[in-house]
């Protein structure tokens, strides 16, 4: 089988591997299309994603959607059309019993963060755990279908915020998860939805989208004291100011987007002036499964896909995807067919 296999720095192959057989507890998908996201641009351009180092050869990608190729329990025929929650949790805490994402040890589809590392989705056939597997409304495809991931991130900042229904909500950064929280918030029923960006590309899409407004950073003024709800999602430490100031008094901020594992300045003041609450989001716990229904609910949310591209030109796709301006979400295809 085809898999694409990260390296190390700049070094991404597109390799030929043996068709995996499932042991005790699992079945074997056959991949219809792999999502890029920014931790397997971390990987490939830098070698790393944070902390996390490629050590050995890793198969990136966490987003995911296919067939069931073998099912030894028999529960599930060949053929059916599925995602993934890339997701293995960890070990109950207390005081976050609930919340299984936050979970010590567990893992995640494509990261180096295990050893040995957890191999990901981009590859023809992929092995998992039959409650990882989500199967799909009838009249969703399997190109939209390969959103349900990245959507579900954006869902969990959108609950970290809680109820933004008749809320004015601003999402910072236009990019393919800030594009699928805009979207999020307003299938939520947010009032006023405003998308930012530095460049025009990724504001075309928000508008697209249906937002109420945007807003070019750099060229337009951000409003002041203007949301109730403020999603951080373009993950630049630059941007946390800003976001701190546009927000009203009383108001939340969510930092969806991922930070570098650094000290970097944040003007704080408005954070007591305003008593504002300020709170992370990680991934997510259960919201793919709303994700999915909005993806079947909202055919126009496929719009987020700019490119489609396949596996044997990987790193085509990747370069694609690290230019903000043109792309927003890439797909890498595997060639199977579609529904």
């Amino acid at each position: 089988m085809r898999a694409i296999v990260i390296h190390g720095k700049q070094d991404l192959r597109v390799e030929e591997q043996p068709i995996p057989e499932p042991a005790a507890g699992q079945l074997r998908l056959r991949i219809a299309y792999g999502g890029v996201c920014g931790s397997d641009l971390h990987y490939w351009a830098e070698g790393a994603n944070g902390e996390y180092v490629v050590r050995e050869p890793l198969v990136p990608g966490h987003e995911v959607s296919g067939t069931v190729d073998l099912d030894p329990a028999g529960e599930l025929a060949p053929g059916t059309p599925v995602t993934v929650h890339p997701a293995t949790f960890g070990t109950p805490e207390p005081g976050i019993e609930d919340r299984r994402h936050l979970w010590p040890g567990g893992a995640y589809l494509g990261s180096a963060a295990t050893r040995p590392h957890t191999q990901g989705g981009m590859s023809e056939y992929l092995l998992v755990r039959p409650d990882m597997v989500r199967v799909l409304p009838e009249g969703l495809p399997l190109r939209r279908a390969a959103l349900a991931e990245p959507l579900a991130v954006a869902l969990h900042g959108l609950t970290v915020a809680g109820d933004v229904a008749g809320r004015r909500v601003l999402v910072s950064g236009s990019g393919p998860i800030g594009l699928l929280a805009a979207a999020g918030a307003l299938a939520r029923g947010a009032a006023e939805v405003v998308a930012t960006d530095v460049l025009e590309g990724p504001l075309e899409r928000a508008r697209a989208l249906g937002v109420h407004g945007t807003v070019r950073i750099g060229a337009d003024r951000l409003p002041a004291e203007a949301f109730d709800v403020v999603l951080e999602c373009s993950g630049v430490p630059a941007a946390v100011s800003p976001a701190l100031a546009a927000a009203r008094r009383g108001a939340v901020v969510v930092q969806v987007g991922m930070v570098p594992n650094e000290a970097r300045p944040v003007n704080l003041a408005p954070l007591v002036s305003k008593e504002l609450q300020l709170r992370g989001s990680f991934r997510f716990d259960d919201e793919i499964d709303e994700a999915i229904e909005l993806l079947a609910a909202h055919p126009g949310i496929e719009g987020v896909v700019t490119h489609e591209i396949p596996a044997e030109r990987a790193l085509e796709a990747f370069s694609a995807a690290r230019d903000s301006a043109a792309s927003g979400k890439v797909l890498v295809s595997f060639g199977q067919q579609t529904r």
